[in-house]
């Protein structure tokens, strides 16, 4: 050692200095080899190990310094003369020691392979902090935020009129409009619990779970396609849609739902639901005419697919990253990535006879030991073997993946506590059903960040935003939360409430914070401008299915039909969950409104103002037949033109018209220049095209 540490000081780096940091690890780090440390020496960079001590010879950064391979070192530049790459050899031959790094003040790259108790310490990873609500509210959410407010002086708005509030509710959980006659009742009922009953009822009802299924199609890249060139049909993929519906309106726990979503054949082997269930990992794009040299990378790509959608929609997390080396920002090591990915090694897309409702029905699940379908491929559709890929690549096998799971995640304990061997014969491997054991224990696994996540979606499709702004990313890239106590307050609640969405819903829908008006004022606009600290209500566009489907509602028109195929045919009277998902033909008054394209999850959307919209609802064809549909319907329920304008203005508005609105109500119907049925189908076009009848105040 001290003949190659003198070496190292008297050659070797005065020549590494004036050859070789400047690009690699000096002023730039070049193929991410930063030799400026011993430790990043030996860590290699993009290719790969680039120094074994001791070993000149099979050292590959001896063979680019020679010109032997490609890209030849230095770049762009003569070889070092013959002395020169022999001093080098010996001094690798030596241990390749260094007594100080080659750039002043330069610290050791970290190894992103070690998950360290440190990286364990990020808000995310941690157990849910043990907490009470504040005191001094009655409301538990209020106290939170108000306690997180007192450094501002800030309180909550006051609650918004009773008519705006009956609206909200209905268009939050089932994303329909009330009926004037729901309204009445509402106002009617004077008891102190009036609005917590009336949420309760909804959530009751059928339409919440068709509702909230979209919500969550969206995270599940939900389609009825393969994607790609070809976009073949999944004439049977609907069935997991109606899954999510059924499972959302039953209240299942949500710890089940996760469960069956990834192995509902291993949980629950005779249960038509659970194999439905299981469509969530098929969900996503395949290619479907593939050459024999595509097929192992292919496949590849679809476990990434299922593992990503897995991570991104139950976690948070960003596991696909780590595919091709150690995650940048998160503790997720390149082997936590294929210890994962081997969960799905034999789990193909199959077409299944189930038995529902009394007759044999196919159904397109997602599992294994079944009769894949055919693709125009190759080669087999799965592999018999999970390698560890050298930069995620198919011709760089490295050592075969065992399931595995996050280090990060895992606490206490080995991974045999969520190993699950299944029966002798059984037709799965039993892996998928590991890995959501690991996903959804409390205690030692990824519980409570899979708690965490559930219950920011919920608060993000009611409040808007989720406490923590990024939905799929609770990682080091990610928001952190507004109020973290809050958030942990809540995954605790759901958890001790048996894992039930539905009390999170109450809960929420019942606070202050929820019923709270929309004005502001410039000091509590000023002090909070990004409404981070939610002492108002910030007013929230309707989502194209329930812009839609509350068009199709007030106008009488709404076809309620639960479940079954889909249709492309925009004229349809169903609910808009009812339109065949095809990812080439996608229905254009829901891309109008920014319904994502289901290529990856998507955790929130996007809300734009472009012209298309407009002009959809003031010329598109479905928009007419929804305003003539609706003007008969006023026509048939109020006598004369007054009342006609009453009842157009509570039905689509949930409201009575002001008295200047109807006096300009009046006299367009009385213009003369249409018949009155017509006159009257522009008035109503008029109001579903109002900035009122689309957002939620």
């Amino acid at each position: 050692m001290a003949r190659g540490l003198d070496l190292f000081r008297k050659q070797v780096a005065p020549l590494l200095k004036e050859h070789c940091v400047k690009c690699h690890g000096g002023e730039k780090t070049k193929g991410e080899f930063d030799i400026a440390t011993r430790e990043g020496l030996l860590h290699g960079g993009k290719e790969g190990v680039s120094i074994k001590p001791f070993d000149s010879a099979g050292s590959p950064m001896m063979k680019l310094i020679r010109h032997e391979e490609e890209p030849e070192m230095p770049d762009n530049k003569p070889k070092l003369a013959a002395e020169i790459i022999a001093k080098l050899a010996v001094w690798i031959d030596l241990g390749a020691p260094y007594d100080e790094p080659l750039v002043a003040g330069k610290q050791p790259p970290r190894d992103r392979a070690v998950v360290s108790d440190a990286d364990r310490k990020w808000w995310s990873f941690q157990p849910l902090a043990n907490i009470a609500p504040p005191a001094g509210t009655t409301h538990p959410v209020d106290a939170f935020l108000l306690k997180a407010a007192q450094t501002k002086q800030l309180a909550l708005n006051p609650p918004a009129e009773p008519r705006k509030l009956i609206r909200r509710a209905f268009l939050d959980l089932t994303g329909l409009p009330p009926s004037p006659e729901e309204v009445d009742a509402f106002l009617a009922d004077t008891a102190p619990d009036a609005w917590a009953k009336l949420v309760a009822r909804l959530l009751d009802s059928p339409t919440y779970g068709e509702r909230w299924a979209r919500h969550w199609l969206d995270v599940a890249r939900f389609a009825e396609s393969s994607g790609f060139e070809h976009d073949y049909d999944r004439p049977h993929a609907f069935h997991y849609r109606d899954f999510i519906i059924r499972a959302l309106n039953s209240d299942m726990p949500f710890v089940q739902f996760a469960q069956w979503q990834l192995a509902g054949d291993e949980f629950a082997p005779g249960d038509p639901l659970a194999l439905m269930a299981t469509g969530f990992l098929g969900a996503g794009v395949f290619p479907t005419q593939i050459t024999a040299n595509e097929v192992e990378r292919t496949r590849y790509d679809a476990m990434d697919d299922m593992l990503a959608t897995t991570s991104s929609a139950f976690l948070g997390l960003t596991v696909g990253c780590a595919r091709c080396h150690d995650h940048k920002f998160d503790p997720i090591p390149t082997a936590d990535y294929y210890r994962l990915l081997s969960t799905f090694t034999t789990t193909v897309r199959s077409n299944v006879d189930l038995d529902l409702d009394g007759k044999k029905v196919p159904v397109m699940v997602c599992a294994e030991g079944y009769s894949p379908i055919v693709m125009h491929s190759q080669g087999a559709p799965f592999l018999s073997e999970t390698h560890i890929l050298k930069r995620g690549d198919t011709n760089q096998k490295q050592s075969v993946a065992q399931q595995g799971f996050l280090q990060v995640l895992s606490r206490g304990g080995d991974e045999t506590l969520w190993q699950w061997a299944p029966p002798a014969g059984a037709q799965y491997s039993g892996r998928r059903r590991s890995l959501a054991n690991w996903m959804t224990d409390t205690e030692h696994g990824g519980g409570t960040l899979l708690a965490r996540v559930a219950v920011n979606r919920v608060w993000q499709h009611h409040f808007g935003r989720g406490l923590v702004a990024t939905p799929n990313d609770f990682g080091k890239t990610g928001a952190q939360p507004s109020n973290p106590a809050l958030l942990d307050w809540l995954a605790g609640e759901l958890i001790r409430n048996g894992w039930h969405l539905k009390p999170i819903h109450q809960l929420l829908m019942t606070s202050a914070a929820y019923q709270q008006s929309t004005t502001t004022d410039q000091t509590k606009h000023a002090a909070d401008p990004d409404n981070a600290l939610w002492m108002r209500r910030t007013p929230q566009r309707l989502e194209a299915e329930a812009v839609r489907d509350s068009a199709l509602a007030v106008s009488g028109a709404l076809d309620r039909t639960m479940f079954g195929a889909g249709t492309l045919n925009e004229r349809s009277k169903r609910r808009s969950i009812y339109f065949t998902i095809k990812r080439s033909q996608l229905v254009n008054s829901m891309v109008v409104f920014d319904a994502p394209e289901p290529l990856t999850s998507q955790g929130f959307r996007p809300t734009t103002t472009v012209a298309p919209q407009a002009l959809l609802l003031m010329n598109s064809a479905q928009t007419r037949e929804w305003a003539l549909a609706f003007a008969k319907r006023v026509e048939t329920e109020a006598p004369d033109a007054t009342q006609q304008i009453t009842r157009a203005y509570t039905l689509a508005l949930a409201r009575p018209p002001r008295a200047g609105e109807t006096t300009a109500a009046l006299a367009f119907l009385n213009g003369g220049k249409a018949s009155p049925t017509q006159a009257l189908a522009d008035f109503c076009q008029t109001l579903l095209a109002l900035n009122e009848f689309i957002y939620v105040d």
